[in-house]
């Protein structure tokens, strides 16, 4: 742990500096080390040890030191009392899961939601372990709160929705899962804990994939769960123990030093995409954008409430064209490039087509597929100017 602590009454960017950094007592570098070690040395007296203490490194997958420090980092950054880290996003979901449901239990979920989620509601945690979940709008309160049981323990968002970018209320749904004596967990992955602070609004723990934003240079993997001190405490002693998803210190060092830049990233990812969200809007051929930033967007009242210094920088669109010209449209993007994933420092697109799995789940105008656009860094005429020359290749102009 840190000797100097950088709370709240420190600004975004300088928690972002200096959280969970600190002069490195052996070598004297102003920087943390990456610490490559399994095993740490233990106390004269071994049987007093509390193996799930987030003070003290014992061993890589109970607690590493470069965990400890990018925990520091994301607890003060989110504003909360403590945090876990994990090896992915999804390791970091289902290490909620598994902590907090057990056999015959039910779970609320919105629709629209990660694949990995979808699954795992809808096949494993059903079939295997007798839990259920009734999938909800969770932009339509009345429809959420109608599908709470007696046995509902848990209410799981997500806002901004992937891949539509719609937008939950996490304020009033918060309200609606503590009066049913049910938990609040908000996937906050495309907003970020920059323009979102999950805890903040009521919620009982958020999740981040920190894979995309907050390491933000699309070459470390890791998930985190920050929330309250005991439930982080029962996700570490049960989940991260024993189901072994832990973090390589590599990793944790690579996703910290990203975190450094958030701020400064978040701030273009968020001009970017709203300009892109703009210039896409007025084209004659987009038959639709949903980005939170605009104001033809349905959430974008709630947004503005939550989403306190940005709208983030995912967006979705679809055009008036065939299958094949949606794939040839891709093919001629330069600085855009075609890859799964978001919150990469480069601009990256995908194209969901009519048959995906979920199709009957998205509103009519995804219907015939569209694009979801992880708007990058880049300078925002290059990335305006690639669509453009992409849409005139296949014949979309105006």
């Amino acid at each position: 742990m840190s000797k100097n602590k950088f709370g709240l009454e420190y600004g975004f960017q300088t928690r972002a500096v200096h959280s969970g950094n600190d002069i490195d007592e052996g070598s004297g570098a102003i920087k943390r080390p990456i610490i490559m070690a399994n095993s740490y040395a233990l106390p004269y007296d071994p049987t007093d040890i509390n193996w799930s203490s987030t003070d003290k490194a014992l061993y890589t997958r109970n607690s590493g030191a470069n965990q400890l420090y990018l925990q520091e980092k994301l607890t003060t950054l989110e504003g909360c009392e403590d945090s876990v880290v994990l090896a992915s996003g999804v390791s970091a979901l289902s290490s909620v899961f598994f902590t907090f449901l057990k056999s015959k239990d039910h779970v609320v979920c919105s629709k629209i939601t990660y694949l990995a989620v979808y699954r795992l509601l809808t096949e494993y945690l059903p079939d295997k372990y007798g839990i259920e979940c009734t999938f909800v709008d969770s932009s339509n309160l009345e429809e959420l709160k109608a599908a709470i049981r007696p046995n509902t323990k848990l209410i799981h968002i997500e806002t901004p929705g992937n891949p539509i970018i719609n937008i939950s209320d996490i304020e009033e749904i918060a309200k609606i899962a503590h009066n049913n004596n049910a938990l609040l967990s908000v996937d906050n992955t495309f907003a970020s804990l920059y323009n979102q602070r999950p805890t903040s609004l009521g919620a009982d723990l958020s999740i981040e994939s920190l894979t995309k934003y907050i390491n933000g240079h699309g070459d470390a993997m890791g998930g985190a769960v920050l929330g309250k001190k005991d439930l982080i405490d029962k996700i570490r002693k049960e989940a991260m123990v024993n189901l072994g998803g832990t973090i390589s210190p590599f990793n944790a060092w690579l996703i910290m030093r990203g975190a450094v830049t958030l701020p400064l990233r978040m701030k273009q990812h968020n001009n970017n995409a709203l300009k892109v969200a703009k210039y896409l809007e007025s084209l004659p051929f987009v038959t639709f954008v949903s980005y939170p930033g605009l104001k033809s967007h349905p959430g974008h009242e709630i947004a503005k409430k939550q989403m306190k210094n940005g709208f983030s920088g995912v967006l979705s669109f679809g055009i008036d064209a065939d299958y094949d010209t949606h794939n040839a449209f891709i093919s001629h993007l330069k600085v855009i490039t075609s890859a799964v994933s978001l919150g990469h420092d480069e601009s990256l697109i995908v194209f969901f087509g009519p048959d995906d799995e979920r199709q009957y789940l998205y509103p009519d105008e995804f219907s015939n597929g569209f694009f979801r656009f992880s708007v990058g860094i880049e300078d925002i005429e290059d990335i305006i100017n690639d669509l453009k020359q992409a849409f005139e290749k296949v014949g979309l102009s105006y």
